[in-house]
């Protein structure tokens, strides 16, 4: 039997791995996730105990340092998300901005490691912020280290994820060759909320409890493979007034259906939405709860959230409550990181 081809990943402002999880399912091994926040950096480890965690401000880190401790043999690969809004009217990046030094570490870690590939994903606006300066310009620092830029947006519920979130990814290929992004597989059939969630019942669930009902789809299914049972599912116990007002609102409505006496409580025109049963809900935030289940008169739980997000059943988000919403609302979907990754595969 020949030795597999491992392929190494250093995940820069991993969060709690979303997109590690995903490349990982396409066979990657992840060596490192470093981040600022520590509890993001627990539920990565606690799911990916395989891997090294690295908690710093990524500013701060010394690549030398981190080759030497955590990956003295190098990188194929470097992902991550660092924030790009340190750019100028021009496009060109403001050295005074603290906010660039973030955008600074992620190419200084590529330009350190010169991996086979990187994989960068953003706010999807940044392909058109100041008529695809700032595009341009990102992609020209990485062509003046030997890297062949591909960019494109992704909708995930375009790839199998039941949410219509939107993302700006960026992919390096070191050398001449440029990547081809993959076509999507789920432009008609897409998953909807009722196939991603209606086997999660409306109350609580202890962690670790059996499922309470069959799985109800392919989805749930696919989602349940390897879990011991139902984990993160802790119902949020709202006020009777927000209930009574939520109850007014029907599958797939928003503020619009409530009486005009009721439509300025929450001043933003996302408030009181519920997902649609038969469509990808919208995105995920990181816990303002401005949306809501399609059926239960309460926002989603935390694993309903997970689902929405194609996060296993399997992967467990620790810490707070609160900071599992925030956990599972930043992360990059895992079946969009598994298709870039069996796509990247391809090339390297």
């Amino acid at each position: 039997m020949s030795e597999r081809c491992v392929l190494k990943v250093l995940d820069l402002f991993c969060g709690c791995g979303g997109l590690s999880l995903g490349l990982e399912q396409a066979g990657f091994d992840i060596e490192l996730g470093i981040d600022i926040w520590q509890d993001a950096l627990t539920t990565f480890k606690a799911n990916h105990i395989d891997s090294e965690t690295h908690c710093q401000d990524l500013s701060e880190v010394n690549f030398d340092e981190v080759s030497n401790r955590y990956l003295p043999t190098g990188v194929d690969l470097i992902v991550g998300g660092p924030p790009c809004q340190g750019f100028s009217i021009s496009g060109k990046r403001d050295p005074d901005d603290p906010r660039n030094k973030l955008y600074t570490a992620f190419l200084k870690a590529v330009d350190h490691f010169k991996p086979k590939a990187f994989i960068m994903e953003n706010v999807p606006n940044l392909a058109s912020m100041n008529q695809g300066k700032i595009r341009d310009t990102i992609v020209k620092e990485f062509e003046s280290i030997g890297y062949t830029v591909s960019h494109r947006n992704l909708l995930a519920s375009d790839f199998g994820v039941p949410q219509n979130r939107r993302r700006f990814i960026m992919v390096g290929l070191l050398g001449g060759d440029q990547f081809d992004f993959p076509s999507p597989t789920h432009m008609k059939n897409k998953i909807s909320c009722e196939q991603a969630i209606s086997d999660l019942v409306e109350s609580s669930i202890m962690d670790g409890a059996k499922y309470p009902l069959e799985s109800q789809s392919l989805y749930q299914a696919e989602m349940r493979v390897g879990s011991s049972g139902v984990f993160n599912h802790e119902t949020t116990k709202h006020t009777e007034k927000t209930v009574s007002i939520i109850s007014l609102v029907p599958d797939g409505g928003n503020y619009k259906a409530l009486p005009d006496s009721l439509k300025g409580i929450r001043n933003v025109n996302i408030a009181w939405t519920r997902y649609n049963s038969q469509k990808p809900s919208l995105t995920i935030d990181t816990g303002h709860r401005h949306h809501f289940h399609y059926k239960f008169n309460r926002v989603p739980t935390v694993r309903e959230s997970a689902r929405l997000q194609s996060f296993p059943d399997k992967f467990v988000f620790l810490c707070s409550k609160t900071s599992q919403y925030k956990q599972v609302g930043n992360a990059v979907p895992p079946i969009l990181g598994r298709v870039l990754g069996e796509q990247l595969k391809k090339h390297l």
